[in-house]
């Protein structure tokens, strides 16, 4: 078999699927590998990397025409035409978000396997790539906080007087808030942080911040894969009322809330930015998905009585190498599963239905949509 990395063409998308250390293994295991000329040079990996790896280095049609199995950051409908009936084709897919343009392809007869929908079980975990991206997107959420904010963020005492810590706010303790957390408090500021989730409280407080607690009902806030589950409208407007005291104490508010599938909550109204400081920063993770903040615009600085407002709508694609690096292991150790013990060996990609792993990610096979979730929506 021969798998194929394509070039992403997703505006801003830098990323690459593949990096060239990745390649050995995958011919050590029968396996062809072809590089889409470019494909890695905005990640910092040239042609002349996968080469010395022992990759081919073609053209995009020689990619799509003549590779079994397609890696992709971004599985797009654009490449659709290039597609042919039994190709396998893995990497995010949206296909909660966006479940037409997964219809519209399973006519082509692929084999769509969704990066997203890997289950958080503990045989998937170094497969699950929406956790690898979340890490990166809260580390980089707070390095753009610390450049925006008009302040430094350690507590410093010099003999020009005391400088007091920087004070964030982070809302949402998953991945992405856990890891926002460690690298606010690794630049010395004092750190706030909340979830709907009551389990996550002794997560927030072993990084050294302080977990705000609010007096509400949340005990039904966790799926059983561990993402936040959507609440109400009413427990929305009550969470924004408890917390407008705590966001205008603070110099930075980084949000993070995503619930799978849905446009992200909102969590800070127009009322609660103009109840900060001027000269504070609101850095919103979740602008992708419509955002947390009222104001948020995706890839736009919105200033807005003062207050500055970052909604990086692909914060992974801000630190491509190390982004790469985490997802070429993700889909590569998911491909080595989806192949099993007989490999590149077998006439035609194995595809099990009886695996939880496979079961939960195959989107499109024999030309029909095979996802429940995914057909319902």
């Amino acid at each position: 078999m021969r798998v194929g990395i394509p070039k992403e063409t997703f505006p801003g998308e830098t990323r690459v699927a593949l990096i060239p250390a990745a390649v050995p293994p995958l011919i050590k295991s029968g396996l062809e590998v072809i590089v889409e000329s470019g494909a890695g040079e905005a990640a910092g990996f040239p042609d002349a990397m996968y080469r010395a790896q022992g990759a081919t280095v073609g053209s995009r049609q020689e990619v799509f025409g003549t590779a079994n199995i397609i890696l992709q950051v971004r599985a797009l409908p654009a490449d659709a035409a290039l597609l042919r009936g039994g190709q396998t084709v893995i990497g995010f897919a949206d296909p909660l978000g966006g479940p037409q343009a997964i219809r519209d392809l399973a006519p082509s007869g692929v084999n769509l396997f969704s990066m997203e929908l890997m289950p958080r079980i503990t045989r998937a975990q170094s497969m699950d790539a929406l956790s690898s991206m979340a890490t990166i997107a809260g580390y980089k959420g707070v390095l753009l906080a610390a450049t925006a904010l008009p302040r430094m963020f350690p507590m410093l005492m010099t003999a020009a007087g005391t400088i007091s810590p920087a004070r964030v706010f982070i809302m949402g303790a998953g991945v992405a808030g856990l890891q926002a957390i460690s690298t606010a408090r690794r630049l010395g500021a004092k750190v706030e942080a909340y979830d709907v989730r009551p389990a996550v409280k002794e997560q927030v407080q072993s990084l050294g911040a302080k977990f705000v607690e609010l007096p509400l009902e949340s005990a039904d806030s966790e799926d059983k894969g561990g993402y936040a589950k959507a609440q109400d409208e009413s427990f929305y407007r009550r969470q924004r009322e408890m917390m407008l005291k705590v966001v205008a104490a603070s110099d930075v508010v980084i949000t993070t809330a995503l619930v799978p599938g849905k446009p992200a909550p909102i969590l800070l109204t127009t009322e609660m930015v103009e109840a900060m400081a001027p000269g504070s920063v609101v850095v919103d993770l979740a602008a992708e998905r419509g955002g947390n903040c009222e104001l948020t615009r995706a890839d736009q600085v919105v200033t807005h009585n003062g207050v500055t407002i970052l909604g990086p709508s692909n914060p992974p694609a801000l630190a491509p190498y190390h982004a790469s690096q985490m997802y070429s292991k993700n889909i590569t150790t998911f491909l080595t599963h989806l192949l099993g013990k007989e490999g590149a060996s077998q006439p035609e990609f194995p595809i099990s239905p009886d695996d939880e792993i496979t079961r939960e990610t195959l989107l499109t096979r024999g030309g029909e949509v095979v996802h429940a979730r995914v057909k319902a929506a």
